[in-house]
């Protein structure tokens, strides 16, 4: 808390600053308390977008690597039996991949606009993301830190208001 006269900082029981001597009065100038999830929303969606790309990446890359290079194996001589479930298996997790980029990039952009939907959306792909070490493990946890404690609900619900207002 601070003084209104000369911006000394003052204590909670002192009755006049010990700068300028100016009685406090009532209530003293502070700054407003910030929650937890209006601390670190705008920072969680931005983490969300850069690691979406990141998977996209990944997974366009795969899904070409299972499209071009595994289609052609068996005429570069490679047996065809041993390497025919490559390509549908491969095309497979590139398209996961590639949708789980899609859900962190709208989780991304619902917390960053203050979307209702956006603060289950990123719970559930925080739990997911727990799997992919070590960068979606962090993203997780911090997740899961910011967004899932009960009083996050209200918190969340006051920012989307807030928004809307």
């Amino acid at each position: 808390m601070f003084c209104d006269a000369c911006g000394a900082s003052l204590q909670s029981d002192q009755r006049f600053c010990s700068r300028c001597g100016k009685p406090v009065a009532g209530q003293m100038l502070g700054y407003p308390p910030q929650s937890r999830v209006q601390e670190h929303i705008r920072f969680l969606g931005i983490l969300w977008l850069a690691l979406s790309a990141f998977n996209a990446v990944g997974g366009v890359v795969v899904f070409i690597l299972a499209n071009t290079l595994f289609v052609h194996l068996p005429e570069m001589g490679a047996p065809r039996a041993s390497v025919s479930w490559l390509h549908p298996f491969l095309s497979f997790i590139g398209v996961l991949i590639l949708v789980k980029a899609a859900a962190g990039f709208a989780a991304g952009w619902g917390l960053l606009h203050r979307e209702p939907w956006a603060r289950m959306l990123s719970i559930i792909l925080g739990f997911l993301a727990l799997l992919n070490i070590p960068f979606g493990t962090a993203l997780g946890v911090y997740t899961l830190w910011v967004l899932l404690p009960s009083t996050s609900d209200a918190e969340y619900e006051n920012e989307v208001r807030a928004t809307a207002a």
